[in-house]
């Protein structure tokens, strides 16, 4: 038996394996035998806040108590609700026959979940770089499912070395991630997720800009001192001082002086755009985990780093 993929909720939906066990009874017995987990939408909630799932041939049952693992031992109704419409993860639990011929097929989605925790989520170390969908956003950060739809929290301050205001200058709801774990389960239940270590050092991304060069940025923040403008995810530049910008809106800036030592780039503002797009797409390194991460040139006094 393969053994089972813990992928955010949505992931496994299109897979040659999902799609090939949600064919017929004797695909879904299949599953069954063999412990797998599927993925299939949910189309209701019935007055018993039972979920009834699309399988394709036929409807699947999640009664109310296996539609999540909660360690205090209750999933709240909202939980429950806000899964119609979308991908939930299950086993197969039952295939019951009817007398009329049909059959009455019974999946848990807290089946599922407890797995993923023990096979997967409760054995990850700080430094893995793992599978991560953005789900809810909060003005301290974001929540992200990290398999089979058990959330972790990322801090807006982990999402990037350039500031932001709010998370969904950084990220959208749905958005699919890599991340990196930043400490494991605590009391709460909660893996701790950071994911500025995977949008490289100042140098790499400093590297893509020239002294003299007009580039495309974002204001971040204005200050009395200066106008904050991003160019990448994890590098920043400092202009001067204007009233007649406001942050969150794209600007040409020239490009004066980069300063390694200093970790300092001067900018001058050229021109002031729209509105920028509320997120961002990342082309992530092709790594398992991190030990050590230091953002902050060698040459310069000032030491950024992450050690996991």
């Amino acid at each position: 038996m393969k053994r089972n993929e813990y992928l955010p909720e949505g992931m496994l939906l299109n897979t040659l394996r999902n799609v090939s066990l949600l064919k017929n009874y004797d695909t879904l017995s299949k599953a069954l035998a063999e412990g797998v987990i599927l993925e299939a939408r949910c189309v209701l909630c019935d007055e018993n806040m039972d979920l009834h799932i699309d399988l394709g041939f036929c409807m699947g049952i999640i009664p109310r108590c296996e539609c999540g693992f909660s360690k205090c031992g209750r999933i709240k109704d909202i939980a429950v609700l806000s899964r119609v419409g979308k991908p939930v993860c299950f086993k197969v639990t039952d295939i019951i026959p009817a007398p009329d011929g049909s059959k009455k097929v019974l999946l848990s989605r807290k089946a599922a979940q407890e797995e993923c925790m023990t096979e997967y989520i409760e054995r990850l170390l700080p430094g893995d770089v793992i599978n991560a969908r953005m789900t809810h956003f909060e003005n301290y950060g974001g929540f992200a499912d990290i398999g089979c739809g058990i959330i972790s929290l990322m801090s807006i301050d982990c999402m990037s070395v350039s500031r932001i205001s709010h998370p969904t200058d950084r990220f959208h709801i749905g958005q699919q991630i890599k991340a990196v774990v930043k400490r494991g389960i605590d009391e709460n239940g909660y893996v701790s997720l950071t994911h500025r270590e995977l949008l490289g050092t100042w140098e790499e991304n400093a590297a893509s800009f020239s002294v003299g060069q007009t580039a495309a940025g974002i204001i971040r923040s204005v200050e009395s001192y200066g106008v904050f403008v991003e160019l990448t995810p994890n590098l920043a530049g400092l202009a001067e001082y204007r009233e007649d910008v406001t942050a969150g809106s794209y600007a040409a800036v020239y490009i004066k002086s980069i300063i390694p030592e200093r970790m300092k780039i001067k900018l001058v503002i050229v021109d002031i755009g729209e509105k920028a797009k509320s997120a961002c797409r990342y082309e992530y390194p092709d790594i398992s985990r991190i030990d050590r991460w230091l953002y902050s040139p060698l040459a310069s006094d000032r030491v950024i780093e992450t050690v996991f």
